[in-house]
Formats: C-alpha cells, sequence, structure tokens
C-alpha cells in the first residue's frame, strides 16, 4: 500500500508518456516486454524478503517468549533446499531470456519488413544532430522524419565528442563516436511525434541537444521530402563546418542537397570543423 501511495503522485503528469514504458514501435514494445517479464519474475525475489523481514522480526521481539530456543540447531534439508533451488532456477530463466532478447533486440539487426529501410546517416554536433538522407540527397538538423510502419537504419558518427542517441518511445539508446561508426534500427507503428536526445553530457548546450522525431504517412514523408529540397540549401563541407560551431538552434533546419562523399569524411575526421582536432584526441 505504501509503494503505491507513493506512485500515485506521478498519476497526472505524464511522467511515463514519454519513456518505454508507453511504447510506439516494434523495438520498443519488445523492450517493454521483457522489462515487464524480468519485474515479474524478480518479485519472487523481493517479495519473500520483504514478506518475511516483518514477520521474522515481530516473532522474534523480544517480548515474545513462547517462541522456540534452539542454540544447536544447525542443518535441515528441506529449509536449504527452499534457500537454493528457487534463488538457482530464478537465475537460469533470467540467463535464457536476457541471452536470448538481447540478440533479439541487437541494435544492429534489421528489422523484419517487407519494405525496404529508410538510410540516414546521423551525426552528433554539438549541440545538435545532423541527419543527412543519402538515398534521397537531403539532410536536416534536429528534425528526424520518416514515414511510419517502415523500418528506419541509422548509421552513427560524432563529429565531436561521444554522444548517446536515444528515441525513448522507438528503441533503445547507443552511442556515436568520432571516427567510428554505431548503427541502429528504429520503427514507428503509428504516425506520431516523438522525443529524441542526447544522453551523454558533452557540455553546456547538453540539456538543449534535443531533436523531434517525426513518423509520417507515406504521403507526408513525401511532402517533407519535397519542402526540404525546396529549401534551396546545399550541405557542403562548408556548410557543415558552420554547423559544427557550437550552438543550438531555435528551430530545425533543412537541406535541399548534400555534397557526395560528406558523411566518409566527418567519418575520416578529414572535414577541418571547428573542433576535428578535439574529436581525433577522443578515438
Amino acid at each position: 500500500m505504501l509503494a503505491a501511495g507513493t506512485l500515485l503522485p506521478l498519476g497526472g503528469c505524464g511522467v511515463l508518456d514519454h519513456g518505454f514504458l508507453n511504447a510506439a514501435g516494434p523495438v520498443a514494445d519488445e523492450t517493454r516486454s521483457l522489462f515487464l517479464l524480468v519485474c515479474f519474475i524478480l518479485i519472487f525475489v523481493a517479495g519473500p524478503v520483504l514478506v518475511l523481514t516483518p514477520i521474522f522480526a515481530w516473532h522474534y521481539r523480544l517480548a515474545n517468549t513462547k517462541s522456540a530456543y534452539r542454540p544447536q540447531w544447525g542443518f535441515n534439508w528441506p529449509l536449504e533446499g527452499l534457500i537454493w533451488i528457487p534463488p538457482a532456477l530464478i537465475v537460469v530463466v533470467l540467463a535464457v531470456l536476457l541471452w536470448r532478447d538481447t540478440h533479439r533486440l541487437d541494435p544492429y539487426r534489421p528489422l523484419a519488413s517487407a519494405q525496404a529501410p529508410v538510410e540516414v546517416q546521423a551525426v552528433a554536433l554539438d549541440w545538435k544532430w545532423l541527419f543527412i538522407y543519402p538515398d534521397e540527397g537531403v539532410a536536416s538538423v534536429d528534425e528526424l522524419v520518416f514515414p511510419a510502419e517502415r523500418p528506419v537504419h541509422l548509421s552513427l558518427t560524432s563529429g565531436t565528442v561521444m554522444q548517446s542517441f536515444f528515441v525513448p518511445r522507438l528503441g533503445g539508446q547507443i552511442y556515436a563516436m568520432a571516427g567510428m561508426t554505431t548503427q541502429l534500427n528504429l520503427a514507428a507503428s503509428e504516425p506520431g511525434r516523438f522525443l529524441g536526445e542526447n544522453t551523454q553530457f558533452n557540455g553546456i548546450g547538453f540539456q538543449n541537444q534535443k531533436f523531434a522525431v517525426l513518423a509520417q504517412t507515406a504521403d507526408g514523408y513525401a511532402a517533407w521530402l519535397a519542402q526540404a529540397r525546396a529549401s534551396g540549401k546545399t550541405l557542403d563541407r562548408h556548410a557543415f563546418k558552420t554547423l559544427s560551431a557550437r550552438s543550438t538552434l531555435a528551430e530545425p533546419i533543412r537541406f535541399g542537397s548534400v555534397a557526395p562523399g560528406l558523411f566518409p569524411a566527418i567519418l575520416t575526421l578529414d572535414n577541418p570543423g571547428p573542433h576535428a582536432g578535439h574529436a581525433q584526441g577522443h578515438r
């Protein structure tokens, strides 16, 4: 009752709406199912302790002079079995579940779908995120857009220090590091707007390094691509150098074209951005 009472103040603030407990994609949904299953199993670990501790304290209180006193008691097979066998079974069950789902939820593992994934190259900057769409020839800053019910494959790197990409309602967290590439596969089950953020502290603008994640209908995604191409802006090395300056943006930026080979240049630290040397030191 006390534990339930402590959760009541959270009922009206919607704090759980932004995390994986309110999953909006298949990866987050499987993560939530695993989390709840593990919590249920762990009840059999914490439950007996929470129940029996006050019972023992009450039974063996100083005022209870009628309790049995056995100073020579040393061993009991049924009691030893009760102490060791259930915990051992719990460890085995948890090991099997976690081994299975760790492989099933591998962020590098492509999501099963009849549609080809949307390819996105994500670059972490201070304090913003750059998203390049190599197949579409467009890019955006602080705005990740893709069709709902279609997988998204992200290749991530950093143009500065190590950072962490996280969209809680759609999937897991993964790091982005300078000179390296990590991968993440996501999908949204239906159109919606979600919160994306960097969860690795990287300086004074860290608290503002959040971005909008928009899962749209196929027509909405096509319209967004058309708007991006109509922006007239080109993301080349000079534009990336300007973008790399430490700053936060008041609103997202879209680029209608992207210079060929920009992402590999960022990955190999071949682009002379403001913090190229700083990023080189964190490889």
